[in-house]
């Protein structure tokens, strides 16, 4: 795997437990936010803004390096 590759997929996955520790405290205490990157770099919020952009950039990469590959299957 690509240096590129990795990481762009642990910003997605950092991206995605962000998105589901923020819905999840939304369902548990409703007014305290579980925002892992806010959290940690709440003091920075340029920093923050850039980390943001960099996994929503990430995605969009992933989604268009996937376009017309085959999904992996497995044979039970």
């Amino acid at each position: 795997m690509k240096i590129v590759e990795l990481i762009g997929y642990w910003l997605v996955v950092i991206g995605g437990v962000t998105w589901g520790l923020v819905g999840l405290s939304m369902l548990i205490s409703g007014d305290m936010s579980w925002n892992i990157v806010n959290i940690l770099l709440g003091s920075w919020p340029m920093v923050e803004a850039v980390v943001y952009v960099l996994v929503g950039l990430s995605a969009v990469w992933m989604l268009v390096m996937t376009k017309g590959k085959p999904a992996a299957t497995s044979s039970m």
